[in-house]
């Protein structure tokens, strides 16, 4: 049995060796640096392959859907079409509720890799489906809500960028099971990376090339200048410019590659500068409640 003066000893290293940690939480929060989310409320959309879908739902404080139509938001995750989870926007979601916006994050359906498919069809599509369904659920439920299903903004992460820019601009790849009277128009997009693979040109329905448009509503896209993901980037946007889109706003994170944005203090100053650009759209209003990271990162506007 120990004596306490042994006990006292390690009680003591312990809580020294704590303090790091302590010191780096308290430093996170004073800086405006989110820690861990909670998880929304959580809401079965549709059934898919025989199984729930899922998103969760964040509330502004005391938001009362009765009283209040605010603008809705959705998110939904990267994972290369086949991985990822909802913990990925939990704190985008947490941070945007905080500003008065309800936001939701959807999971949808992802087949493997190594799934059979007809020839010419992808295992995208499948992610594109749902997240169309998820979109049409959100508006379909505005009164329960309390949003307005004309102010709806889209987003996501990586391959969750490109099945939000699918879901909103290909009028195809529709659940029947969906209500026909329901669009998945959206007036505002928040694009992490978004996976625009240069070799989606083998299936049409997922090609984002094939379904650009010269009105597009206006975008925030955030990339690192080291992400090999960007080339596909490049050529859509390229494409948008020759059409004459001018509602695309790029930003650049310097030094960064894929995913850059999934951690501070990165993760910070991208949700900063998407809560400026739906403030200049009239989505948000006031200022960002974040701060800036003290150790300077800052993102950059392409040239």
């Amino acid at each position: 049995m120990k004596s306490p003066f042994a006990m006292h000893r390690l009680l003591l290293a312990l809580l020294i060796l704590s303090i790091p940690a302590l010191a780096q939480t308290a430093a996170k929060k004073k800086s405006g640096i989110g820690t861990d989310a909670p998880a929304g409320k959580p809401y079965i959309y549709k059934h898919s392959a025989g199984k729930p879908r899922q998103m969760e739902i964040c509330f502004p404080p005391q938001h009362d859907p009765a009283k209040a139509k605010v603008p809705g938001m959705i998110l939904f995750h990267g994972g290369s079409w086949t991985g990822g989870s909802l913990s990925q926007f939990r704190i985008a979601c947490a941070y945007f509720a905080s500003r008065g916006l309800v936001c939701a994050t959807s999971e949808y359906q992802m087949l493997p890799k190594n799934a059979k498919l007809p020839a010419g069809e992808t295992r995208k599509r499948v992610c594109v489906t749902d997240a169309k369904s998820a979109i049409r659920w959100f508006k379909q439920h505005a009164t329960e809500l309390g949003i307005d299903p004309q102010r709806i903004i889209t987003g996501g992460g990586s391959a969750g960028g490109h099945i939000s820019a699918l879901a909103t601009l290909n009028p195809g790849l529709n659940d029947p099971a969906d209500p026909k009277d329901i669009d998945t128009s959206v007036v505002a997009y928040l694009w992490f990376n978004p996976a625009f693979a240069v070799d989606d040109t083998q299936d049409p329905e997922i090609d984002i090339l094939r379904h650009l448009k010269t009105d597009l509503p206006p975008a925030i896209a955030f990339f690192g200048d080291m992400d090999t993901w960007k080339k596909g980037w490049d050529i859509a946007h390229a494409k948008w410019k020759s059409l004459g889109t001018k509602t695309i706003d790029l930003r650049l994170a310097p030094g960064q590659a894929h995913s850059f944005f999934n951690k501070d203090p990165w993760q910070t100053v991208t949700l900063i500068a998407a809560d400026q650009f739906l403030v200049k759209q009239g989505l948000l209003s006031g200022e960002p409640t974040k701060t800036m990271p003290t150790s300077g990162e800052k993102l950059v506007p392409a040239p």
